[in-house]
């Protein structure tokens, strides 16, 4: 099973989709674990309204998506057990894209909530890791290279 999670391609493509992905949602991780760059920490976070009806207890969700967000981004960052860090990534974008961005329609501009457009991108972006995996200048790489002596 461990196999099956590092095995990756020797592909270049994924190291900036990684790094891109990785560093948008470690920023937006610290901003719900830690309260950085005007977030509101991880006790506002937790204590917020989930997108869904059936996401009880709210707090259990909450602490999912901050949780998903944080540590699926260092995962990705690094391209140690990168389908996973993207998987949980996937299930937040997901989360946020049906949640909450739906109804904003397509466009980024659209008013008062903003659209589908930028989780669809993001969405790609994680899908293209799960499928992937973490390539050249990734941990897993280094991991699978050494399990193969």
């Amino acid at each position: 099973m461990f196999r099956k999670l590092i095995a990756t391609a020797p592909t270049w493509f994924t190291l900036p989709v990684r790094l891109a992905l990785g560093a948008i949602f470690f920023a937006h991780g610290a901003q719900k674990v830690f309260g950085w760059w005007g977030g509101r920490g991880f006790s506002a976070s937790v204590s917020g309204t989930p997108p869904f009806g059936f996401m009880r207890p709210a707090w259990f969700w909450m602490g999912a998506a901050v949780f998903s967000e944080f540590l699926g981004s260092l995962l990705v960052f690094f391209g140690l057990l990168t389908r996973v860090g993207a998987f949980f990534i996937m299930c937040v974008v997901l989360t946020a894209m049906f949640g909450v961005h739906w109804a904003g329609g397509f466009f980024m501009s659209s008013q008062p909530i903003p659209g589908i457009e930028y989780t669809l991108a993001l969405l790609g972006m994680s899908l293209a890791l799960v499928i992937a995996g973490g390539g050249q200048a990734s941990i897993d790489m280094g991991l699978m290279k050494a399990r193969r002596r």
